[in-house]
């Protein structure tokens, strides 16, 4: 099992996608970290030079042993002190010399954070991008389905009628501000860990800053103003856009879970063979990656307090909060990736059953129109009376089963208010169409596509 906790059985579910967040990736980011620092010990003369390729052609991690750094960790709290003395040890001896560009200054702390930054950046590379290929599907959903109208819901009853379009809209403006958020985490957010003992670098005298700053140089991340043991907000700040992220995946794919129920059935993900089976049930079709996508945004909330609860941390160094943060972290950057290469394949492949969306909502029978026809008496009685003549007709239409119209003239009341508003059956009528009631939805659905495309015009500069 990988230190992200999805290997083997449950891997392909819950590590989809091209990130790797493996003990054998978190060793090599440990040991990309060493190598920076040694490159940057040689560049400020700290050590012999051709020391820093030395130590860098012995830094893979194919070359150490997981289980034996793992097993010493247990006595030393953290696996960089095996880790440092493994790698000294495999220094040729010819080079005896490069063994003082190794962990030149550097505390476990610093090794650990600054390999985690790494591993950030690496998984949020891959991550936006599935995200903006998502996001790429929504826009064409939202394009596609302007005009293919449905019922709206609110708590789950039909409300008033919206389109696909919209719906799709908000799937695509949800994505786009994670999107944001995490391209500013990327940029601003991710820095190098190099403080030393306690946050001096007293071990390198006055030469610190400069080897910090060729260390950010190597890595290509960012130097901070100071080392940031005990501040954690860096590591807060990517937890909380990575559960933005999770947040906005798991809505859609609740969405579609919903929308795809059997008497619903308004979208489906595409067929395959033996995609969605049941193990008992032939004729079972399971929203597979939607099912999917929520079993990883599921988790995110209890991985982002873990992280939040562990940054109240003592002093200089941390007494196990710091070292509580590297599982949730790692599993957080996983789910969070592996949900957004799910949601490639369910909105590039969703297909949308416009027809059915028509036909669910004509069986309300005209009442998700029952706002608009209280709109049009408004002006004549006000707006609580509309409101309450248009609430008993709607009653009356369920309780006998008859359309909101047949309800609305079956009370000579109403209807005799309505033809003294001078507001005719036929434009009754023609207030119970559903593309009679739609309101601001053209203009959100090209505001948000326009903005979509400013996104990606920002993101890709």
């Amino acid at each position: 099992m990988t230190s992200s906790g999805y290997g083997g059985l449950f891997g392909a579910l819950f590590a989809r996608g091209a990130v790797d967040l493996s003990d054998a990736a978190w060793l090599q980011a440990m040991l990309d970290t060493e190598a920076a620092l040694a490159r940057a010990a040689e560049r400020a003369g700290l050590a012999p030079a051709g020391s820093g390729g030395t130590v860098t052609g012995i830094a893979r991690a194919e070359l150490f042993d997981n289980g034996t750094l793992g097993s010493a960790a247990a006595t030393t709290g953290n696996p960089v002190p095996a880790l440092v003395r493994e790698l000294t040890r495999r220094l040729p001896e010819s080079t005896a010399g490069a063994a003082a560009a190794v962990h030149t200054g550097a505390t476990s702390q610093d090794i650990i954070d600054t390999a985690a930054m790494l591993l950030a950046a690496r998984a949020l590379d891959v991550t936006l991008a599935d995200l903006s290929a998502a996001a790429g599907s929504c826009a064409a959903l939202a394009a596609r389905h302007a005009g293919s109208v449905m019922a709206g819901r609110t708590l789950l009853q039909q409300a008033v009628p919206v389109t696909f379009g919209l719906v799709a809209a908000g799937w695509l403006t949800s994505i786009d501000e994670a999107r944001q958020e995490l391209h500013r985490v990327r940029s601003t957010r991710l820095a190098i860990q190099f403080g030393g003992a306690a946050g001096t670098l007293a071990s390198l005298g006055d030469r610190g800053p400069e080897v910090a700053t060729l260390l950010g140089a190597e890595l290509g991340l960012p130097v901070p103003a100071l080392p940031w043991h005990t501040n954690r907000l860096r590591i807060i700040e990517l937890a909380a856009a990575l559960a933005a992220a999770c947040a906005a995946l798991g809505k859609i794919a609740r969405d579609v879970i919903l929308l795809a129920q059997t008497e619903v059935a308004e979208v489906r993900e595409a067929a395959a063979p033996g995609r969605g089976t049941s193990s008992t049930m032939p004729h079972k079709q399971n929203p597979v990656a939607a099912i999917t996508i929520l079993a990883h945004t599921r988790q995110s909330p209890g991985l982002l307090a873990t992280i939040t609860a562990a940054a109240e941390q003592e002093h200089q160094r941390a007494a196990g909060a710091w070292h509580s943060e590297w599982q949730p972290l790692t599993a957080l950057l996983t789910l969070t990736a592996s949900a957004s290469s799910w949601s490639v394949d369910l909105l590039r492949n969703l297909q949308v059953a416009a027809s059915r969306m028509r036909k669910n909502l004509e069986s309300a029978r005209g009442l998700p129109q029952a706002e608009h026809i209280a709109t049009l008496l408004t002006p004549a009685l006000g707006r609580l009376e509309a409101h309450d003549l248009v609430a008993n007709a709607s009653t009356r239409a369920t309780t006998e089963n008859i359309s909101l119209v047949e309800a609305i003239y079956a009370d000579e009341g109403l209807a005799a208010t309505l033809t003294n508003a001078g507001i005719s059956r036929t434009e009754v009528e023609a207030a119970l169409r559903p593309e009679s009631y739609l309101g601001a939805t053209d203009k959100f659905i090209r505001r948000a596509l326009a903005a979509h495309e400013a996104v990606d015009a920002k993101l890709s500069t």
